[in-house]
């Protein structure tokens, strides 16, 4: 027993290289703050092409749709493979956007950005559709008699009520998220994970990827009891409003 508390709970270990992995951690929480800002406004995008009306449209609906499956069904980490060893070798590509440094951030982080973008922005796409789906239909009849295109509708009635449905489900792709930027490490972002598998290699313990696990845990766990508390308080929205129609 001493012997598998040595590999994964070497203190001794956690302590000599604590700054080291907290580094790559705080790699993982900018690679998170960044794609999440990306793909929550891209899955807003998707939805509404997705909800956009009329035949004429027709083609783009289904070419979003395509695009939200496809991209769900796909393991991210071939998306981030495909993007990683494909994009620096498309020489009609400026070399700034093939290998990009931006913000000082080198190519893998970018190439991370990209790849969980696209995926993420397709999944939040689904939550925005059930959030648009989930408002009462005469919501969106009530504005366009005001006058209103279905767009200026979508923007300043339906969407707003929309949002107000899906923090619970929302906030669980946001964990997701989080916990996938450890993927990036395969292209050499030097994150947590990263980093722990090198002290692995080095030390031949598992206590620095323990390490790694806690920093997660300290963000994930509480947002996941934010997750359940939110899913309670719509639940009681909901009977009291049944309790209430039955009365």
């Amino acid at each position: 027993m001493g012997e598998f508390f040595n590999q994964y709970f070497d203190f001794d270990v956690m302590g000599a290289h604590f700054s080291e992995v907290l580094e790559g951690f705080l790699r993982n929480l900018l690679l998170f703050a960044v794609v999440v800002v990306l793909a929550l406004s891209w899955g807003l995008i998707l939805a509404l092409m997705r909800q956009l009306p009329g035949r004429k449209l027709l083609p783009i609906r289904g070419l979003t749709i395509a695009y939200i499956d496809v991209l769900r069904a796909i393991p991210i980490l071939i998306i981030i493979l495909l993007i990683s060893g494909g994009i620096p070798y498309l020489e009609f590509l400026p070399k700034e956007i093939r290998i990009p440094q931006w913000f000082g951030q080198p190519d893998p982080f970018w190439f991370g950005v990209l790849a969980l973008t696209l995926v993420y922005g397709a999944y939040m796409a689904e939550v925005y559709r059930a959030g648009i789906e989930a408002v009462e239909p005469g919501q969106m009849e009530a504005a366009r008699s005001l006058g209103m295109s279905h767009g200026q509708a979508m923007r300043h009635v339906v969407v707003p009520q929309a949002v107000t449905k899906i923090p619970a489900p929302m906030l669980n792709e946001m964990i997701s998220l989080l916990k996938d930027t450890t993927l990036v490490s395969v292209i050499a972002y030097a994150e947590s994970v990263l980093i722990g598998r090198e002290i692995l290699a080095e030390r031949f313990n598992s206590s620095a990827i323990i390490l790694a696990g806690a920093m997660f845990l300290v963000i994930t766990l509480p947002a996941a009891r934010l997750v359940d508390y939110l899913i309670r308080r719509n639940q009681g929205k909901v009977a009291r409003g049944a309790h209430i129609e039955v009365g």
